[in-house]
């Protein structure tokens, strides 16, 4: 199916489903999954609507929903080898979305055994649709993203759990609570790199393909590049592959 048409069918989803949600969720509609992990019934709706629109376009692939593998791991557990998939977040940032803040976005990608080759970030309150396809770049409402350096000399990174003992070699600040903000403010150059405890796919598979598209590096800090099905201790995103290795030096063993 053509990229810019999956990318219509998550605006028109956002649209119904989960704008009309945003600062109006009533009680009853957030619960926690576990402590700490909020779900709300747009995430859930969104999700449901997404999964019954790739699977009718895209009939045998598989479907794997953040929302869905929590009650269903063994899609999880089959993404790696599977021959087509398709890997959603509806809504990434739910806390932020439940706050009434703008930096939540739907996120889906597509994977071909166990490779991702075409990703979407719509983050609908800012008004920018991120595509990456595999050898083919990446844009923000259809215009071309180039990484934007910062010039800095100490490397900042963002993570959204605080770390300590980091090195002077770089300094880290808090992410934005969502991937699907992150990586467009890392090609933005509003940070150097980024790191993660969590490796869900849902979080880093769009992101992660524009990194690598635009000359980054994306891989645990043990060094194995990141792709479906690879856990660590720490993940790290960066523009450039020497900054990645400044971070994985600066922050190991936190």
């Amino acid at each position: 199916m053509q990229t810019e048409w999956v990318s219509e069918r998550i605006r028109e989803v956002a649209d119904r489903v989960i704008l009309p949600r945003f600062g109006a969720l009533a009680e009853g509609e957030i619960e926690e999954k576990k402590p700490g992990d909020l779900v709300t019934i747009a995430d859930r709706d969104a999700e449901r609507e997404l999964v019954k629109i790739l699977a009718t376009a895209d009939p045998g692939a598989l479907l794997v929903g953040e929302e869905g593998v929590f009650t269903d791991p063994a899609r999880l557990d089959a993404l790696p080898g599977a021959e087509r998939a398709w890997v959603i977040d509806p809504v990434d940032g739910t806390k932020n979305f439940s706050r009434g803040s703008k930096d939540f976005a739907v996120m889906v990608a597509e994977v071909r055994t166990g490779v991702a080759v075409r990703g979407w970030i719509w983050q609908p309150m800012h008004g920018r649709m991120y595509q990456v396809e595999r050898g083919a770049g990446v844009t923000c409402n259809d215009e071309p993203l180039q990484p934007r350096p910062s010039g800095r000399e100490v490397p900042l990174g963002a993570t959204y759990v605080p770390m300590t003992g980091e090195g002077a070699a770089v300094q880290v600040r808090r992410s934005w609570g969502c991937c699907g903000v992150d990586y467009p403010n890392l090609i933005a150059g509003e940070v150097d790199f980024l790191t993660y405890r969590s490796m869900f796919p849902w979080d880093h598979l769009p992101g992660g393909l524009m990194v690598q598209e635009l000359g980054g590096r994306i891989a645990t800090s043990a060094g194995e590049d990141y792709r479906p099905g690879v856990m660590g201790r720490r993940l790290i995103a960066a523009m450039k592959p020497a900054v990645w290795e400044t971070a994985r030096e600066a922050i190991a063993g936190c």
